[in-house]
């Protein structure tokens, strides 16, 4: 009998043990948890998340599941709205190659499902190391963003695995959930094409909750089209074409793909980290932003295809649409010297002397840097100045890039960055200390409940 794709991501799955993952895994997989709580935390004001949430708080299970905000829910209605939580601010961590992709978007599923079978902080990290593992594999083999479609097509797949892991599931039951997943979850690039809507924040969680959806169905038995990648009407044909996934884990720390994850230092798509620094770096030189005359961009091909071409991305009036503007985000740091949730409000996005600076900015492909990527992000920022001089930066590798990574100081700056001004100092530093000893907690999914914004204190007088 021949082996199938989804034979072999099942296997893989079944075969891996927390026991076996390197150390380096295991680290890893507890910052990028804590990296997703703050995500998350930073979020639960969000009218998106608040959608999500008070949808998914309607639906019972029992055993269910936590929401980040409070209530309780459905295992895969959960991991919806914990994974728009989670994914909201565009600030979780990225993986670049043939496809992108932000792997901390499985953590949802991981978390839902985790609590639903009781699983403890190592099953969790199995699990998580699993769903990075395939995403990145996938990402690796095949651009399907060309085709038409969306990354998070290869999020069901990824969360598929880890709730059939969490669940138990053996293998025939495993290869149906992919089955089941793989058939159902193709998403359309739209989501991320012209003027963006709340909609690019919710994707992957909708492919994390058919992902959890198709391995409660294969759990009761519940069968799957099957071959999913090499059928006639399958995967390669519809999706993605035909590729080959080379490796999956193995025994040291570089086999594995989740230590290979980058961290983001700023709410702003990925392609556009390495300008925003460059122009951090630049402000002290710049003086008064006053003085800058243009704006040019010089960038990799991917970049300009994501975040560097359509019409919208000069004006965007929403937030969805700025934080996945090349020359928005530049501008504004130059101008702001910060990126956060501030310089994606209705004021930043409507002042007028910031527009104008955005149409004073222009994005261009450099063949030399888009031979950069996707080993870095290469950026290479130019703005002259009323004088006419000019002041230039190159960067290819911003913080927290997996060549720059984040020191665990640098990430606790950063979580307690968006986590304190929602949830409070004590909050925070309790699921700081919970993550810190994931490895040993029989019921990590506790952490969850302590993402709830603080109580607003009112004055009386």
């Amino acid at each position: 009998m021949i082996e199938t794709l989804a034979d072999r991501l099942a296997a893989f799955s079944l075969a891996t043990r927390y026991e076996h993952l390197p150390e380096a895994v295991v680290v890893e997989a507890r910052r990028r948890l804590l990296d997703a709580f703050g995500c998350a935390a930073g979020a639960l004001g969000e009218p998106a998340p608040t959608i999500a949430r008070n949808v998914a708080g309607g639906m019972r299970s029992d055993p269910g599941a936590s929401l980040i905000g409070g209530g309780r829910s459905t295992p895969d209605w959960g991991a919806f709205a914990n994974g728009v939580h989670i994914r909201y601010l565009d600030c979780n961590d990225t993986y670049l190659s043939l496809e992108p992709a932000h792997p901390s978007d499985n953590w949802a599923a991981v978390m839902s499902v985790g609590e639903h079978v009781g699983a403890d902080g190592r099953a969790w990290i199995a699990a998580a190391a699993v769903a990075y593992e395939v995403q990145c594999r996938l990402a690796d083999a095949a651009s399907i963003r060309a085709r038409g479609w969306d990354h998070v097509t290869y999020g069901a797949l990824s969360t598929a695995l880890a709730s059939s892991k969490l669940m138990g599931l053996d293998h025939a039951q495993t290869v149906h959930a992919l089955g089941i997943a793989g058939t159902t979850s193709a998403a359309l690039r739209l989501t991320r094409a012209g003027e963006l809507s709340m909609w690019k924040g919710c994707a992957f969680a909708h492919a994390a909750r058919n992902g959890v959806f198709a391995a409660l169905l294969a759990r009761e038995g519940m069968t799957g089209p099957a071959p999913l990648f090499e059928g006639d009407m399958g995967f390669w044909q519809q999706v993605s074409g035909p590729f080959e996934v080379a490796q999956l884990g193995g025994p040291a720390a570089s086999d594995w793909m989740l230590p290979k994850t980058s961290i983001k230092f700023v709410p702003a798509e990925y392609h556009s980290q390495s300008a925003i620094a460059a122009a951090f770096e630049m402000r002290p030189e710049i003086g008064d932003p006053s003085r800058i005359r243009s704006i040019e961009i010089a960038t990799f091909r991917t970049a300009v295809e994501i975040i560097g071409q359509d019409p919208e991305k000069w004006r965007p009036r929403t937030r969805e649409t700025a934080d996945h503007s090349l020359p928005y985000c530049t501008a504004v740091a130059l101008v702001d010297g910060e990126v956060s949730a501030d310089q994606f409000s209705e004021a930043r996005l409507s002042d007028p002397a910031l527009l104008d600076l955005v149409s004073r900015t222009t994005v261009i492909e450099d063949p030399a840097l888009t031979a950069g990527y996707p080993n870095g992000i290469p950026n290479r920022v130019t703005v002259t100045l009323d004088d006419g001089s000019t002041v230039v930066r190159e960067m290819a590798f911003p913080p927290g890039h997996d060549k720059n990574p984040l020191t665990d100081d640098q990430l606790a700056v950063k979580f307690h960055g968006l986590a304190d001004p929602a949830i409070g100092r004590e909050r925070a530093d309790q699921v700081r200390e919970r993550v810190a000893r994931l490895v040993d907690d029989p019921k990590p999914h506790e952490a969850i409940s302590l993402i709830v914004a603080r109580p607003r204190i009112v004055d009386c007088d």
